[in-house]
């Protein structure tokens, strides 16, 4: 089966070009200004479209198994092409979490089997995700795992994070830590500030996040090892994550879409849809984030989209989980308010949602739109102002502060190795 994607803006070796795509039995066979129809057995006009390459997101949690009210494999992986993702990176913060190679294994091949784009696993770093007792590294890579992880969790212990980083540093896997010093949170459920004290709310300060960043930089510098910030959130970490990469620290960092948009201010009343975990911070910190992005301190941004169900988002602050959608959101709330307001390029925005990720977790470029790959790209209405609505999600969780949000980017169809996997309706 062949298939003509006509007319289209193709992003092609880092500049947009009017291209059409052949497709054939789902590779990229052929790119040029005008393809021969004739070849074709299916045509897609695309004129006026923007063609993208696949994104790729390296922190998203699917709950599945044994959370499977909130997400599943299939409805995650749906939802990411509703999005543009054709590749994502799922936390192992399930039940059971994946504690031993086979039962890291038998995810993987469950990934496989219900996600309609590359589903890609992380490993523990301990069992269960608490206490000291590390997992088999080794045998998780062979495995199949993607890197290791307890997201969610920060690691208490510098000895335990110690051992851990000098055998994760052998594989050649990175280690992605979600820094959260425990003892310093103080029960805090936002950040710790002007906005918590006007809502009368326990706050989070920043050293909570700053403290264990600034232990495993320093650890990191000793064992050598690819070590990953997760969800940076403030001006102080971006700091330190610049100084450690001046001195040759092994470190990446990504930032994720509500980071960048939204800060503490915003929040004015006890809303549980604006409750996560590291928090929304202050103005300040919000401009960092985007600063770090602009010169190189964070690599990438991922979306550590996080479904709920509605009972666990509860009424307030001090009784709704952590955590927020944003797989489906992502890409078109910052192309709306980073793009169109001129505050970054496209071709900026795409190196830190597709590019930049493949290459910092060495993942397959199969997401470039090039000849020989499989068909992973997807096709935009870069014109097209609409709200975000829950009737329009695919993913269980509609735990957004992002909804009835006006954006400017709809996404038209997305392929995925090789198939129409989602189309606008």
């Amino acid at each position: 089966m062949k298939t003509l994607i006509q007319g289209g803006m193709i992003f092609q070796n880092s500049e947009f070009q009017t291209r059409d795509i052949l497709l054939d039995d789902g590779i990229i066979a052929q790119i040029g200004p005008h393809i021969d129809p004739t070849q074709a057995d299916q045509i897609i006009a695309v004129s006026g479209q923007t063609v993208l390459p696949g994104l790729v997101d390296v922190h998203v949690h699917f709950r599945d198994p044994g959370q499977t009210d909130k997400e599943t494999v299939k409805t995650g992986s749906e939802a990411s092409a509703h999005g543009g993702y054709t590749t994502v990176c799922a936390m192992p913060n399930v039940t059971p979490v994946p504690n031993t190679p086979d039962k890291l294994r038998q995810m993987i091949n469950y990934n496989d089997e219900q996600g309609v784009i590359s589903v890609k696993q992380f490993a523990p770093v301990t069992y269960d995700e608490h206490g000291d007792q590390l997992v088999d590294f080794d045998g998780m890579k062979k495995a199949g795992a993607v890197a290791f992880s307890n997201d969610g969790v920060g690691i208490q212990t510098a000895k335990t994070m110690y051992d851990a980083m000098t055998s994760i540093a052998k594989t050649g896997l990175p280690l992605a830590a979600h820094v959260e010093d425990h003892a310093l949170m103080n029960g805090g459920v936002m950040n710790e500030g002007s906005a918590s004290n006007k809502l009368g709310l326990k706050g989070a300060p920043e050293v909570a996040e700053t403290s264990q960043l600034a232990r495993d930089l320093e650890l990191a510098r000793v064992t050598g090892v690819h070590y990953h910030v997760c969800h940076v959130s403030t001006a102080r970490s971006v700091e330190l994550i610049r100084r450690a990469k001046a001195d040759g620290v092994n470190v990446t960092a990504e930032v994720t879409p509500h980071h960048l948009l939204l800060d503490d201010s915003m929040i004015q009343a006890d809303d549980p849809m604006y409750k996560m975990n590291p928090p929304m911070r202050t103005r300040k910190d919000r401009e960092a984030l985007l600063a770090g992005l602009l010169d190189g301190t964070i690599d990438m941004i991922a979306t550590d989209h996080a479904p709920h169900t509605s009972a666990d988002k509860g009424h307030s602050f001090n009784d709704a989980a952590f955590g927020i959608t944003g797989i489906e959101t992502a890409f078109p709330l910052l192309y709306t308010q980073l793009v169109k307001t001129k505050k970054v390029t496209l071709s900026q925005l795409l190196k830190w949602m597709s590019s930049a990720p493949t290459a910092k977790f060495n993942l397959s470029n199969e997401n470039e739109i090039k000849i020989g790959n499989h068909t992973n790209f997807s096709i935009w209405d870069l014109n097209a102002p609409h709200q975000i609505a829950t009737k329009d999600m695919k993913s269980k969780g509609h735990n957004s502060p992002f909804l009835g949000d006006q954006v400017d980017a709809q996404n038209l169809m997305t392929f995925a190795n090789g198939k129409l996997i989602y189309q606008d309706q």
